[in-house]
């Protein structure tokens, strides 16, 4: 192996170490759940766009926000779908989620299969300076015919 494969092996093992660490030292709260209605959609090959709106519901308090948003994703789409509902987990830095915290970019990657019902996952993170995250994992179900893998943002307004 030449030097530079071994410096970039051993960079990368330092990286993933202190960036687990990190991780360790400030782990974000759950501070609710958001649910989202999404619309129909048809895969275009290469990408979709899909339109819905959420509630997030806090943890600590049981208030309710609402917002509208937009899923898009590049990569593999092909398939039409009647709709469905999603849900993540919400994570953040800390409790204090108020009206229009959520609101904000996320990326992520995602995958979707549906043959008749149907289920997906999309793991993202973004929103409010990047301290907001949707995870572990979303549940989604789904109607219709349907195979999507790809990169995923969402926009949350």
């Amino acid at each position: 192996m030449s030097n530079i494969r071994i410096s970039a092996i051993v960079c990368a093992v330092i990286l993933t170490f202190v960036g687990s660490v990190s991780a360790q030292a400030r782990q974000p709260l759950r501070v609710g759940g958001l649910t989202c209605s999404t619309g129909p959609r048809v895969g275009l090959v290469l990408g979709s766009r899909q339109d819905m709106r959420c509630v997030f519901s806090a943890s600590g308090t049981g208030l309710q926000y609402t917002y509208t948003g937009t899923i898009r994703r590049v990569g593999l789409d092909v398939g039409v779908t009647r709709g469905g509902t999603l849900f993540w987990a919400v994570f953040a830095r800390n409790s204090q989620i108020g009206r229009g915290t959520l609101r904000g970019h996320y990326v992520g990657a995602s995958g979707n299969v549906a043959v008749g019902l149907g289920l997906g996952a999309k793991v993202l993170v973004g929103g409010s300076r990047r301290t907001i995250s949707l995870q572990p994992l979303s549940v989604q179900g789904q109607i219709g015919i349907n195979l999507a893998l790809g990169v995923t943002s969402l926009t949350l307004r």
